[in-house]
């Protein structure tokens, strides 16, 4: 077989793959835009009343700005835990390194449900259950690991001897932090609270484990789901991917810049 034609091959293959993936969302938003409250093809006419609907839907508008309030805790919360943990396992050797990397990756490998479980005993106990930084907690358990990870990688390009440097031309550590690793890190600081941002707000199992009557968006989309099938669903799926869809981006145009700035 020719180089050409293995090309080919393979374009064509992950055309497929990506058109099979991308078929529902895009289905998603083309009926988000339909008059008729039942997709199906040929259209009813363009329109934008399910917008409409959602916009005059009190629970709807509730629902988005715990998801925004959640979203906003999170992406602080697991930026700044995120950046101490890389900046912790750039900077420090100590005992037990691995163990602490361990903790801080092991959250998002946990099945949700497990962890929706696990977090709903425990936060009733604490008498956190039913409130939105109970949701928030634990999301930036989740998130903080996407934020270490991001911002580590970043860190491992510095020279590790610039801060040392500093040190002995008198800078304190300090100094040594605010005016050499944060600027060095700081598109990736922005990528980490992008991404966590989005982490937060499509996630549904565990806040809806955790946050009793105060729905996030997406739970509030899973309870729309168990009515009635609605074209709302469709304008507010399309809205949520077109945030976290902006976010994810941003976060990869920022870790692509500071790359070919470096």
């Amino acid at each position: 077989m020719s180089r050409g034609i293995r090309s080919l091959l393979e374009s064509s293959y992950l055309l497929l793959v990506f058109g099979f993936i991308a078929t529902p969302i895009v289905m998603i938003v083309v009926f988000s835009f339909n008059e008729d409250r039942f997709p199906g093809f040929p259209w009813a006419g363009f329109s934008l009343r399910w917008y409409e609907a959602i916009l005059n839907e009190p629970m709807v508008i509730d629902s988005a700005i715990n998801s925004v309030i959640v979203g906003l805790s999170t992406a602080i919360g697991a930026t700044i835990i995120g950046f101490l943990a890389a900046y912790i396992d750039y900077r420090y050797k100590f005992t037990g390194k691995t163990a602490f990397n361990l903790m801080v990756a092991i959250p998002p490998a946990i099945p949700a449900t497990v962890m929706g479980i696990a977090l709903l005993a425990f936060l009733a106990r604490i008498g956190l259950f039913g409130e939105l930084k109970a949701v928030a907690f634990a999301h930036i358990a989740i998130a903080s690991s996407f934020a270490m990870a991001i911002i580590r990688l970043r860190l491992s390009e510095l020279e590790a001897s610039i801060e040392p440097a500093a040190w002995n031309l008198g800078a304190s550590r300090l100094q040594g932090l605010c005016f050499i690793i944060l600027p060095y890190c700081r598109n990736a600081l922005l990528a980490a609270f992008f991404l966590s941002f989005a982490v937060s707000f499509d996630e549904f199992m565990i806040a809806w484990f955790v946050g009793g009557m105060n729905e996030t968006l997406p739970v509030r989309i899973l309870n729309l789901l168990q009515g009635q099938v609605s074209p709302r669903i469709n304008a507010i799926g399309t809205l949520v991917f077109a945030l976290t869809f902006s976010l994810v981006v941003s976060a990869l145009w920022l870790m692509r810049r500071k790359r070919v700035a470096h």
